[in-house]
């Protein structure tokens, strides 16, 4: 439900309001497959029965007795403002042409996620749950109570609490100043160069992060059920074989029966979300611009010097939390200075018979992601020393404000053979050589000696001091690796076969990519070991294919697209927000328009034009541990139609 226009629609509903404003209503259904029920231990003890195992070892159906189902309703409302302002203007002094520019932007965004929890009553009501899981499809969950009537499903303390809060703020700021001089290349350089190329950048960029955040409990009058006027009415779950819940308004579900109050130290695990980022880029650079005729061969380019100094720093607070009971937030700041020298050289070289040959070799280098950049830390001391070294260990995690850039040596060949205006064929080899590139990284033989100081004695072990070094686990450069492929491509139009099919064609291209990093032994969702024939790579498939059939004439525009790439590493977003890596099936994504221009009579200049985006209905999945039999994720965002019409002058 929209705040702003007061409407919604379907079992998760979202519509955007005025003002940048957007609400979503989430409706979930869980049950907990390992048998925990928080206060209300299974008796007898939760079992599996019926259970049927793969020969990967993967369960893949069975019946656990005695659990207790939660019904959740989550509520999440973002509103985003945009601001920008921005000078630019040419000069002329005398052969020499400037252009300046000025620019400003800021964005800010602040988000409310809550969450409500509910279970069926006079508490605990267990219940048996049946599971399929369906690789490729919706697994399945068969119950044998009913959870369809409001009245019965109070908001209770469950094995997650009655709910959760979240009231995230992010402010984004860039200044930018770019001055630019072109002037005919001088003497003895005007044999190569037709003009030359000067030029000034500087950016400054700040980013803020807060993340209040707390538990959302029932207020005074205890468990109860949700009052009928705050009840939407029920919402299907049938393709999971649920059936179906209620849906009810949350935030006002928060406001009349529960206490919200987010805290942004509160909690050791939430000091770590709130910190400020700064980047200020000064790049100089030279640049030869090249366009002659080397004999019989016509040349353009570019070969060129950048100069970057990149200095960036980050505010947080640090956490120390003895005995896992507490500490103090300590302000912390840290981060460090780059200069970077990337020459770079680029040709495409004009052939007879309109055949191109493209070639380009350059240092290049990509800027750490901001949040990467952070320098919040949350540290734990545990109660208990190690039995083999008799100190209490200390571990971690956090941001990485010394982190440094993506850094390659890049080679790029292409050919390409034209064929009139339309049809071409190309093929193309690239070739990267990584000195470092960045992924989260668990590190062993942290130095954590300025962290623990002052850190008090834990009176149940009053002789075991603590380590200074641990685990780490942050964003952190990987040296060494070579990233490759080869890219094929083609636009055929069908006249060139036969005149009876003007307007028909198709463009096509197909994309081989292989790479040799290896991402170190991560925590999260992803096996450990990723095997001899995997991608390592967060985000690179080994096969990417895309097919485009068109038809065009006469003002019609027609065309239908598929796009499919092969399984991936994904860096993604999981429950709490954090990002991790998990194994995404390949995608193979549909996508169809249809326009028509006027291009005489009264609607003259008028542009229609329909999208189908989607169009098969193509699920998102993951899956965990390298085998497809075990999935986590199978979402369906459903078809996206777009109509547009824009009419020239």
């Amino acid at each position: 439900r929209c705040r702003s226009c007061r409407r919604w629609c379907g079992a998760a509903r979202s519509l955007p309001g005025r003002c940048g404003r957007v609400a979503v209503i989430e409706n979930q259904f869980e049950v907990h497959i390992g048998g925990y029920n928080g206060s209300y231990p299974c008796q007898p003890a939760c079992t599996w029965t019926n259970f049927a195992v793969n020969a990967n070892g993967s369960l893949t159906s069975g019946t656990l007795s005695n659990v207790y189902p939660l019904v959740r309703g989550i509520y999440n409302k973002r509103e985003d403002q945009i601001s920008a302002v921005g000078w630019n203007n040419k000069f002329k002094l005398g052969a020499m042409e400037l252009a300046a520019d000025l620019n400003y932007s800021k964005a800010s965004r602040d988000d409310l996620s809550l969450e409500n929890n509910t279970q069926a009553v006079p508490a605990p009501r267990l219940d048996n749950v049946t599971v399929n899981f369906k690789p490729g499809d919706f697994s399945t969950v068969s119950l044998g109570g009913n959870y369809a009537d409001p009245a019965n499903l109070f908001l209770r303390g469950t094995i997650y609490g009655s709910g959760y809060g979240k009231v995230p703020k992010v402010e984004d700021e860039l200044t930018g100043f770019k001055l630019v001089g072109t002037l005919p290349a001088p003497g003895a350089a005007a044999g190569l160069f037709s003009d030359i190329q000067l030029g000034f950048n500087y950016a400054d960029r700040s980013k803020k992060k807060r993340q209040p955040e707390g538990n959302i409990n029932v207020g005074a009058q205890g468990d109860t059920a949700i009052g009928s006027d705050l009840q939407y009415g029920l919402v299907s779950l049938g393709f999971a074989g649920i059936g179906s819940i209620p849906s009810w308004n949350v935030p006002g579900a928060v406001g009349r029966y529960m206490t919200f109050a987010p805290s942004a130290t509160a909690f050791p695990y939430l000091v770590a979300k709130s910190w400020d980022v700064t980047e200020k880029t000064s790049t100089a650079y030279v640049k030869g611009i090249i366009d002659a005729d080397w004999g019989s061969v016509n040349v353009r380019g570019n070969v060129g010097l950048q100069l970057q100094r990149v200095e960036q720093s980050s505010d947080a607070i640090r956490l120390v939390n003895p005995n896992n009971s507490g500490g103090t937030p300590t302000p912390f700041s840290d981060g460090k200075s780059d200069t970077d020298v990337l020459p770079s050289l680029n040709l495409a070289f004009g052939l007879a018979g309109d055949q191109t040959v493209r070639v380009a070799l350059a240092k290049q280098i990509a800027r750490p992601r901001v949040d990467q950049l952070r320098a919040s830390t949350e540290l734990g001391v545990s109660d208990a020393p190690n039995s083999t070294t008799g100190l209490r260990t200390v571990d971690g995690s956090g941001g990485n404000p010394k982190l440094d850039p993506w850094r390659a040596t890049a080679f790029d060949i292409s050919y390409e053979k034209y064929f009139g205006t339309k049809a071409y064929l190309a093929a193309a080899y690239f070739y990267k050589d990584l000195s470092t590139y960045i992924f989260s990284q668990t590190i062993p033989n942290f130095d954590f000696s300025n962290y623990v100081v002052g850190v008090p004695p834990n009176p149940a072990y009053p002789g075991a001091g603590i380590a200074t070094t641990g685990t780490f686990t942050a964003p952190a450069n990987g040296k060494g690796g070579r990233l490759s492929g080869v890219e094929l491509s083609a636009s055929l139009p069908f006249d060139l076969l036969t005149p009876a099919l003007r307007g028909f064609g198709l463009v096509a291209s197909a994309s081989f990519n292989s790479s040799n990093i290896k991402i170190a032994e991560n925590d999260g969702d992803i096996i450990k070991s990723l095997g001899p024939n995997s991608i390592q790579l967060p985000g690179l498939s080994k096969r990417v294919y895309n097919l485009t059939a068109y038809y065009e004439r006469g003002g019609f525009e027609a065309r239908i697209s598929q796009r499919k790439r092969s399984d991936f590493i994904g860096e993604i977003g999981n429950f709490n927000g954090s990002r991790t890596l998990r194994y995404v099936v390949g995608e193979d994504i549909v996508d169809a328009q249809v326009g028509y221009n006027f291009n005489d009579g009264s609607l003259k200049g008028l542009g229609l034009l329909l999208q189908v985006n989607n169009l098969t209905d193509s699920a998102y999945q993951t899956y965990h541990a390298g085998n497809k039999d075990r999935p986590l994720e199978h979402i369906k965002w459903g078809r996206s139609y777009l109509f547009g019409a824009n009419y020239k002058f």
